[in-house]
């Protein structure tokens, strides 16, 4: 679902369409029969999942139904915020432990802390072996302004705390990290495209420029994409006025172009954009757009290749359905939407065959058709077809040992280990500042004999007792997630980082002038 991409587009519907469709009724009429004739209760609502589930599996891989009990969770997602007290938690073991409470949240405001474990949620026990997620979700989060009632256990302590936490909205952030890399050279990474993206994104930018940054790396790495109007309006703060940005066409033929307007805060400044494999859908929208107006570099690996776009249409009981509604193409004309005719199974091992083929190591192996052969206004060559190529390829480190920590950098695993040692731990870091704990603390070879404990590979063919310095800056990145945010996390994970680190090589290259003679 993380590739969907909604659409601002208002194309209209033909509501006769709807009015009498023999189809429509034949469907209505098989789910009476088996309400009310079949000899054996049946629950119908699961047919209708299946039956849903089956049609759209018929049409592209970006069509998705999202069942009700989904559907609250993506809404949430997507907007960029949701009504609740704000922390980040795990269901560890038999109890909810707090990971974090938000900077300036009602948890936090309220003096929750890492580590506490809330036990009672207005005197319900919500703590136990058979403690489930979703329903602690539902204590957690609700109408704003409400209170609930939260019985806390810290450690170290024997009486229990009684806190009152008043629910506010809690932002879902998309913007991951925001820093310098040079004095003049920033660095702003996005997960994803929701509605608060663009906010999120010019107060990060207005930050960086403050601090004397005209240059930008902007850092769309396997960022699934979202919102095409989010994508614009980021697009925007870099192309000049009535440049065009976007064109999207519906079935009819019907067309809608998009440009940029006088807005643009960066026009001036120098662009980077990093893209890979798993960079899809609006972050492909940004990257065309940018390469096809001839502005700024387009660095990393060839991108996811979606160029669809869903509207979200209510089902009327809570579910809905994203369904594509039309295609885009970038300034030149391009459409990257990859093939899906073989199916989603295929359509989605694509990183495979990218993988055999040896394009993740070689730009000379990226599959190009001339037939989709398109040139900026400066003369780029660029193509159509399946993604987006950069201008300046890195290869992917695809070693089993570089891909396994690379693995265990940023999944469940390193991040439970993280907070199992801060469990044991905390009193060490109460008074590190980030700036310190960036700079000066060291990840030891018994912490990192310790995971490798906790993971059970110290017998695993994959010998990471070679690789013990990657192990230590994954360690040390997700300790710092959990003591200090995103941005702490980002700018561990990326030092030496061979991406940047390209950049950091073309921007010490002399820059050519013109001879006169």
């Amino acid at each position: 679902m993380g590739v969907l991409i909604g659409s601002k587009l208002n194309f209209s519907t033909n509501e006769a369409v709807f009015a009498k469709n023999s189809k429509k009724e034949k469907l209505n009429r098989l789910i009476d029969y088996i309400d009310y004739e079949y000899v054996d209760a049946v629950n119908t609502d699961s047919i209708v999942d299946v039956t849903v589930n089956g049609i759209l599996e018929n049409l592209d891989p970006h069509s998705v139904y999202i069942p009700e009990s989904e559907y609250q969770a993506a809404a949430d997602d997507m907007r960029g915020n949701f009504t609740g007290i704000g922390i980040s938690f795990y269901v560890y073991k038999d109890s909810i432990a707090v990971i974090r409470a938000i900077e300036g949240g009602p948890a936090a405001r309220a003096g929750i802390k890492p580590g506490d474990r809330i036990l009672y949620a207005d005197g319900k026990q919500v703590f136990g072996e058979n403690l489930d997620r979703d329903s602690i979700s539902e204590y957690l989060k609700g109408v704003k302004n409400s209170s609930v009632a939260l019985t806390i256990k810290r450690s170290g302590e024997k009486k229990l705390r009684d806190v009152d936490v008043k629910r506010k909205t809690v932002p879902l952030v998309s913007v991951d990290a925001s820093y310098t890399l040079t004095k003049d050279l920033g660095y702003i990474k996005i997960n994803r495209f929701a509605e608060t993206t663009p906010d999120e994104f010019k107060k990060a930018l207005s930050e960086l420029k403050k601090e004397g940054v005209s240059r930008l790396v902007l850092d769309l790495r396997s960022n699934p994409g979202g919102y095409i109007s989010a994508a614009e309006e980021i697009i925007d703060e870099f192309l000049e006025d009535d440049k065009l940005i976007l064109v999207t066409k519906n079935k009819n033929g019907e067309e809608e172009e998009s440009f940029a307007t006088s807005r643009g805060d960066f026009e001036d400044g120098k662009i980077y954009v990093l893209i890979n494999e798993n960079s899809a859908s609006a972050s492909e929208i940004v990257a065309g757009a940018l390469q096809d107006n001839d502005k700024g570099t387009i660095v990393g690996r060839r991108s996811f290749g979606k160029g669809l776009v869903q509207r979200e249409m209510s089902l009327g009981d809570g579910s809905a359905v994203r369904l594509t509604i039309a295609r885009y193409y970038t300034p030149t004309g391009r459409s990257i939407q990859k093939p899906y005719s073989e199916g989603k199974e295929a359509y989605y091992d694509d990183y495979e065959t990218r993988y055999n083929n040896g394009e993740l190591q070689s730009a000379d192996s990226i599959s190009v058709n001339d037939s989709l052969r398109y040139v900026t206004p400066k003369g780029k060559v660029v193509y159509g077809g399946g993604g987006i190529i950069p201008d300046i390829f890195v290869p992917k480190d695809t070693s089993m040992e570089g891909e396994t920590i690379n693995y265990v950098s940023r999944n469940g695993t390193m991040s439970y280990f993280a907070f199992e040692y801060l469990d044991t731990h905390r009193i060490e870091f109460k008074d590190i500042s980030q700036a310190q704990f960036i700079a000066d603390y060291i990840i030891d070879d018994t912490v990192v004999e310790e995971f490798l404990e906790y993971v059970r590979l110290n017998d695993s063919p994959v010998m990471f007792r070679d690789y013990k310095d990657a192990l230590k800056k994954a360690i040390k990145a997700n300790l710092a997630q959990q003591l200090y945010g995103n941005n702490a996390f980002e700018f561990i994970l990326n030092e030496n980082d061979a991406m940047i680190e390209k950049i950091l090589e073309l921007e010490r290259r002399p820059v050519k002038t013109p001879v006169k003679e």
